[in-house]
């Protein structure tokens, strides 16, 4: 700006006004200015165009979330709204759960130059955080907080109709005890969900206390815990519902470990629909929540409460609830019909399967040896080649063999695979 001023032979606060299409400047001095920016083919700094037309340049995102996949969608929205705004995004992290340590955290946030705050959970339930931000008049905006106080920002989607409409899914499909994985219990959410799949097996005449349930923390270690003590049960469920994907993700791995088929044997659906729904394999049967338009909606809510102050107008709650979808993939067969299957492919009495040292059984997802425990497998991770009948959705049931080809042999001229689904 101060080469173009100099070019035109004015201030560079005449450059600003006719850049930022102000009145009050003569047209002989318009018509140099505008000569001397095509002249140095200058292009004006977005951000310091928002600033000079008092719109927020520096908006905050506070995080701590524990699923990698729902925080990398979330960020994508967010980045994406902030580049149309022609604002910066500031990132920081917020990874503790003590609250002294949350509240020091958000008070050396809030000193910089940030004009408002996106809060993604579980940080929009943390009650430090948002009384710090409050000390510090500076507006902030929740994401997927399932009781906003008043006067406040949120964008939500309903998880109680969500987590009701796929366990409906899974009782329309023959299910009757389906176990269920609880959320943290630190976030609305978590509760939400489950009053919905309270609900929906109430509504089909079941009693929910007599309902397998097991406490996650939306982590994928939390779900192998989870999963295992609900398949530890002398009546394990016909299928399991995680109140995320992460740890339905976790509960497809401990099944692949017990030699059980994932949709075959044992139902497992998920709920957000992250990139590790269709990551794992068998790919998940979610609830999709739109994360990054969530964001964005968030990012766009907070800059027109920054404005209203601006403009001392009152704050009031605003809401936006978003809609879900139910993803169904890899529909399984009904639960009768997977116990036949698992009565025919039981081995018959006195006979015994001959079992090489080199040589690897797999059943299902699930590589198993004699030197080791199982190994789950996901999608990209098997190379074994599998027949599909029709239209590639149920795989052919035959034994059979595979050889590697010569990358994968690493020194073994005949590693044979044997393979069972």
């Amino acid at each position: 700006m101060q080469d173009v001023a100099r070019a035109a032979g004015v201030s560079a606060m005449t450059v600003s006004r006719v850049v930022n299409g102000g009145t009050n400047v003569r047209e002989t001095t318009r018509t140099a200015v505008l000569a001397a920016i095509a002249q140095l083919n200058y292009s004006p700094n977005s951000a310091a165009r928002s600033l000079a037309a008092g719109d927020a340049t520096q908006i905050g995102l506070l995080y701590s979330n524990p699923s990698a996949a729902y925080l990398s969608q979330f960020l994508i929205g967010a980045l994406a709204a902030a580049r149309r705004a022609g604002c910066h995004l500031v990132l920081e992290a917020c990874e503790s759960e003590r609250p002294d340590e949350q509240a020091e955290a958000t008070r050396s946030f809030a000193s910089t130059s940030v004009e408002g705050v996106i809060l993604p959970p579980p940080l929009s339930e943390a009650a430090p955080v948002r009384a710090e931000l409050e000390a510090a008049g500076i507006p902030w905006v929740s994401v997927a907080m399932g009781l906003p106080p008043a006067r406040s920002l949120n964008v939500r989607i309903d998880d109680f109709e969500g987590a009701a409409a796929m366990t409906r899914h899974l009782l329309d499909l023959g299910h009757r005890t389906i176990g269920f994985i609880r959320g943290n219990p630190n976030q609305t959410s978590s509760a939400e969900r489950y009053r919905g799949f309270a609900a929906a097996l109430e509504e089909a005449g079941i009693d929910i206390k007599s309902v397998p349930v097991e406490q996650g923390y939306f982590t994928f270690r939390s779900g192998i815990v989870a999963a295992e003590r609900l398949l530890d049960r002398p009546e394990p469920p016909t299928a399991i519902f995680a109140s995320n994907d992460d740890m339905a993700a976790a509960a497809v791995g401990v099944a692949h470990r017990r030699g059980l088929h994932v949709p075959q044997d044992l139902s497992v659906v998920g709920f957000d629909d992250t990139s590790l729904a269709t990551t794992v394999w068998p790919e998940l049967t979610t609830v999709r929540q739109p994360i990054s338009t969530m964001a964005e909606e968030a990012l766009t809510l907070l800059l027109a409460r920054i404005r209203a102050h601006r403009s001392a107008e009152a704050d009031k709650l605003e809401e936006q609830v978003l809609d879900h979808e139910l993803i169904v993939r890899n529909p399984p067969p009904r639960p009768r019909a997977r116990a036949r299957r698992r009565r025919a492919a039981a081995p018959q009495p006195g006979v015994a399967a001959a079992r090489h040292p080199t040589q690897v059984r797999a059943r299902g997802a699930c590589i198993s040896s004699a030197s080791g425990p199982p190994l789950p497998l996901t999608r990209r991770a098997g190379r074994a080649r599998v027949t599909r009948r029709g239209s590639g959705d149920e795989p052919d049931r035959r034994e059979g063999q595979y050889r590697p080809d010569q990358r994968h042999r690493r020194g073994r001229d005949d590693r044979r695979i044997a393979f069972r689904i």
